[in-house]
């Protein structure tokens, strides 16, 4: 039974591990086979990820300009001074012009109200209000651009005939416009 016994017990023992490896070995080469290609691309993108990732820390870490800024508040406090000095620069000039334009508006207003007081005045009376608007602007004008020449129009003559008209046919020359036939463009 020694004999029995050893084999058994030394049998299976180096059996079952060759038996293993060669198991590990067909599941390892056969997974490689399948998705090797995967593999090596996900390990090629986790090294470019970490290279990247590394060179950023070590930006990130030789900044000056970090180091300058902790070390040297008056530096930040200058630089915000200035920027809300400029705000309120800016803001000023805005308000500045915001009264100019709403001075305009009130002017503007003033004369509309003006011309429609003008209006209503001039039809109590039985007059013709619309020239005497044409009038008003005309006056204005004048007073206004006194030193201008005033440039006297040429006679024109018209491009086309009197008696031209476009949706009779006639006239055209050699382009008229017939509209398309009705109905299906295609038999069948």
């Amino acid at each position: 039974m020694e004999l029995g016994g050893r084999g058994s017990a030394a049998g299976p023992g180096p059996a079952l591990g060759q038996g293993g490896l060669e198991a590990l070995q067909h599941t390892v080469g056969s997974v490689l086979s399948s998705y090797g290609w995967y593999m090596l691309l996900a390990v090629v993108a986790v090294y470019l990820l970490v290279q990247k990732v590394s060179r950023s820390l070590a930006r990130s870490s030789a900044r000056p300009g970090a180091a300058e800024a902790a070390e040297e508040p008056d530096v930040v406090v200058r630089r915000q001074e200035a920027l809300a000095a400029a705000r309120l620069r800016m803001q000023e000039e805005l308000n500045a012009q915001a009264e100019k334009y709403k001075e305009k508006q009130k002017q503007l207003e003033e004369e509309r109200r003006r011309q429609k007081i003008a209006m209503w005045e001039s039809m109590q009376e039985g007059k013709s209000y619309k020239g005497n608007l044409k009038l008003n602007q005309q006056e204005v004008e004048s007073g206004a651009s006194a030193s201008a020449v005033p440039k006297s129009k040429p006679n024109k003559k018209p491009l086309r005939g009197g008696g031209y008209n476009p949706l009779s046919g006639e006239g055209g020359g050699t382009c008229s416009w017939r509209p398309g036939r009705r109905g299906p463009s295609a038999g069948g």
